[in-house]
């Protein structure tokens, strides 16, 4: 009769047990059968499959573990952090998370892994292996996170939104990054030149103009770029570069003073298709750039990037001439020309000239009477937002502007220096009977 025991009754019987070794990696077996059984993850023959998501196993052990997913059984919970899992297997690795220890080390670069499949995944990086591909475009990942990632971009699937500009990402650490943005931190500066970025990887990339490092190669004429957006193409008029022919054919049309696409509101007509869509907006009302502090709108996101300006008070840009400031540029020399007697903007209607368009188109309403500011209150319509202004002061009953000589107040500058032709008058009449 066969004894449990008798494998370990004697060293040569416990040889005999275990005298089944496989060819491949050396392992012994007691067993033909567990011997077969082993051989088929050597032969990646997969005769176990699951009937509920057709994935295949080399053993029936692997496919009863397997199920237990399809089930929801985490029966092996982690006592630190509560998470749960199907095998104890997966238990025993997470552990060592908790644990700090790294003992899986990469030796190309000695980073280190709490677990083995971090680093396997982390050396195809090195070994440049990307087995998971996409099967619209081809391109190739060596995660299948990564992949499943970029496969959002295929179905245009945005959803990481940020709460401050609405904008979307298709994955929550571009949003992250993005963020930075928004709190205006520049953390990481560049050793050589002291320049700041809200990103690292705008640093590495500015980094290569120093390091004088060109890894993108053109594939036609072997031409190399710091950045995969060069801008090759440049406009032989102003100087302005591309990264495409296209781009700068299109910009070729601002100095043709060509402009074909026309307005069909207004007949206003534009050099570019995108500056007439950005027209359009004005049209119909779209304003999608919303200020996360005071929540203006705008149709254009320069107009909010410069509108954010004021609530950081910053005036940058300073008149010579006044010392005047402005947040924008474009403030700043529409400023100049008051300094130059230049009223080059006449009115077709009266001849009157002005130094400013904007001021000419506020006089021409006068012409054509329109008075697109109506109050709320009494329904009034002006001309001009400041003359609506000046009106709601009445509603209130205010009266900031005060009479020197007689305290009288009044609600409008142009009703207080009406008044003060009274005590003008006054003083003729005074002077006269002396």
């Amino acid at each position: 009769m066969f004894s449990p025991n008798l494998c370990s009754q004697t060293e040569d019987i416990d040889l005999t047990c275990k005298s089944l070794k496989c060819s491949v990696c050396n392992e012994s077996f007691s067993n033909k059968f567990n011997l077969d059984s082993h051989l088929k993850i050597h032969s990646n023959v997969k005769s176990f499959t699951c009937s509920l998501c057709n994935k295949s196993f080399s053993s029936k052990s692997c496919l009863t573990t397997h199920s237990l997913v399809h089930r929801n059984m985490k029966s092996f919970r982690c006592s630190v952090c509560n998470k749960s899992f199907s095998r104890k297997s997966s238990l025993n690795i997470h552990l060592v998370v908790h644990s700090n220890e790294k003992p899986f080390i990469c030796i190309y670069c000695n980073k280190s892994f709490s677990q083995k499949s971090n680093l396997n995944t982390h050396l195809r990086v090195h070994n440049n292996e990307k087995p998971f591909k996409c099967v619209i475009c081809n391109n190739s990942f060596s995660r299948k996170s990564n992949l499943n990632i970029h496969l959002l971009t295929h179905r245009n699937e945005k959803p990481f939104t940020c709460s401050l500009c609405n904008k979307s990402f298709s994955q929550k650490s571009s949003l992250n990054i993005h963020l930075v943005v928004h709190s205006n931190e520049k953390p990481f500066i560049c050793i050589y030149c002291n320049k700041s970025f809200s990103q690292k990887s705008n640093l590495n990339t500015h980094l290569r103009v120093h390091n004088n490092e060109k890894p993108f190669k053109c594939v036609i004429c072997n031409n190399s770029f710091s950045r995969k957006n060069e801008k090759p193409f440049t406009c032989s008029l102003c100087n302005k570069s591309f990264s495409q022919k296209s781009s700068l054919n299109i910009h070729l049309v601002v100095h043709s003073n060509e402009k074909p696409f026309i307005c069909i509101y207004c007949n206003k007509s534009f050099s570019q298709k995108s500056n007439l869509n950005t027209h359009l907006r004005v049209h119909n009302n779209e304003k999608p750039f919303k200020c996360v502090i005071c929540n203006n709108s705008f149709s254009r996101k320069s107009n909010l990037n410069i509108h954010l300006l004021t609530h950081r008070n910053e005036k940058p840009f300073t008149c010579s001439l006044c010392n005047k400031s402005f947040s924008q540029k474009s403030s700043l020399n529409i400023h100049l020309v008051v300094h130059s007697n230049e009223k080059p903007f006449i009115c077709i209607y009266c001849n009157k000239s002005f130094s400013q368009k904007s001021n000419l188109n506020t006089h021409l309403r006068v012409h054509n009477n329109e008075k697109p500011f109506k109050c709320v209150i009494c329904n009034n319509s002006f001309s001009r937002k400041s003359n609506l202004n000046i009106h709601l002061l009445t509603h209130r009953n205010e009266k900031p502007f005060t009479c020197s000589l007689c305290n009288k107040s009044f609600s409008q500058k142009s009703s207080l220096n009406i008044h003060l032709v009274v005590h003008s008058n006054e003083k003729t009449i005074h002077m006269y009977l002396l």
